[in-house]
């Protein structure tokens, strides 16, 4: 039974000591104990919060500037400190950890405390913009248009901000039937970026959201870190839906307005250019249509004009003047032809009269009609000579009218 309890208690990873011998708690404090003072001090950089002064004793929370960590931190004296010490401040502390072995816990002791500089965060944000530029994500090329009237346009601010207001109440002044889908978020401090990155997200996945317009009305360089937060920048550069930053602050502007799609120097700027202004677009569609109009009307009246022209010529007004024109000529030809086939029908005519006489004068007929005759034998044979006639033979005489016939003798 004790070897089955034995098994069943092991750790599934290999143990330091066994079951059989198990360490006393105050070995298990004195080896953390040891462990922990081998890492000597460290620097460690976050946010004051939650600081509190008893006489010489200084005790904070330091948060981690980009994930929800905390650490409670302390001093015995609290002289050298920075005497503006408030909670917010972005600070590097340089830390003794050290355990203590009675109580079980962890103590993180200040040895000295400075702020972090505004040139080092300058310089910190600088070399994020660098890299950000190196990946192409400041590229004007990848910034998406944003669309001339959107159906509904998603907002991030702060609740009951200037800066909602100056977006809702310019924009419905503009365009009063446009949407809006409002997510209420921090707009400064550790908080923020986290909430503003998930507002982000649920825009750009709502398909209704056309635009999504981030606004916060200016501030200090400190209240406008977040916008610079490496996470937030990223998350709105993988937006699918078009992203305008309005965060009004012209010097050392946040990294949002480098990656966002269209920067606004002011929420009301944003209002302005993300709603068109319905009382210029009217003005510019009543422009276009007088233009139109005029355009279409001059059109018509040149070629009324042009139809009165050609209605006006000769030959549209009476269509058989051409004809009328030429009929004469044609008759003339016509007479002329008909001339010239008389003549050459009168020429053909006496060519044919006098072949005909000639036909007649040549014709056996003619020389039998002045008193000649055919003389033939019985077989139809002619004769044309008297010597060689034989006297009794029977001869056919073919006169000009009819035939007879004798006896030669």
């Amino acid at each position: 039974m004790s070897e089955e309890l034995t098994a069943a208690a092991a750790p599934s990873g290999g143990a330091s000591n066994s079951f059989e011998e198990p360490w006393p708690v105050a070995q298990l404090s004195e080896k953390l104990s040891l462990y922990i003072k081998k890492l000597g001090m460290v620097w460690v950089e976050g946010e004051i919060t939650k600081p509190s002064i008893r006489g010489t004793n200084f005790f904070a929370d330091l948060r981690d500037l980009h994930e929800e960590m905390v650490v409670p931190i302390h001093s015995f004296s609290s002289g050298n400190f920075p005497k503006d010490l408030a909670a917010g401040d972005r600070v590097a502390v340089l830390l003794k950890p050290d355990f203590w072995k009675k109580s079980g816990k962890i103590s993180m002791q200040i040895h000295d405390i400075r702020k972090v500089g505004l040139g080092e965060l300058l310089e910190r944000i600088q070399r994020l913009r660098e890299k950000l530029i190196a990946e192409g994500l400041t590229d004007p090329a990848r910034k998406q248009p944003l669309p001339f009237l959107p159906n509904c346009i998603g907002l991030i601010t702060g609740k009951d901000s200037d800066a909602e207001k100056d977006v809702l109440q310019n924009a419905k002044l503009r365009w009063p039937d446009v949407q809006f889908k409002t997510v209420h978020t921090l707009v400064q401090g550790d908080s923020a970026a986290p909430q503003i990155i998930a507002a982000i997200k649920k825009l750009d996945a709502d398909p209704e959201v056309d635009v999504i317009v981030i606004a916060r009305g200016g501030g200090g360089f400190g209240d406008l870190l977040v916008f610079s937060d490496e996470k937030l920048v990223r998350a709105a550069a993988e937006a699918k839906t078009p992203i305008v930053s309005a965060i009004g602050h012209e010097a050392d502007r946040p990294l949002l307005d480098d990656v966002a799609d269209l920067r606004a120097s002011t929420p009301t700027d944003a209002a302005k250019r993300v709603v068109p202004d319905v009382a210029e677009e009217r003005r510019h569609l009543d422009q276009l249509l007088g233009r139109a109009f005029t355009r279409i009307a001059h059109y018509v009246s040149s070629q009324l004009d042009l139809i009165g022209q050609l209605r006006s010529r000769p030959v549209l007004a009476n269509p058989y003047t051409f004809i009328e024109e030429h009929e004469q000529e044609v008759a003339d030809l016509v007479g002329e032809a008909r001339g010239v086939i008389e003549l050459m029908l009168e020429r053909e005519g006496n060519k044919i009269d006098t072949l005909r006489k000639l036909a007649i004068s040549l014709s056996p007929q003619s020389t039998l009609d002045r008193g000649y005759s055919v003389v033939r034998d019985e077989a139809g044979h002619v004769f044309n000579d008297a010597s060689k006639i034989k006297a009794g033979t029977k001869l056919k005489l073919r006169l000009a009218k009819g035939e007879t016939t004798a006896t030669a003798d």
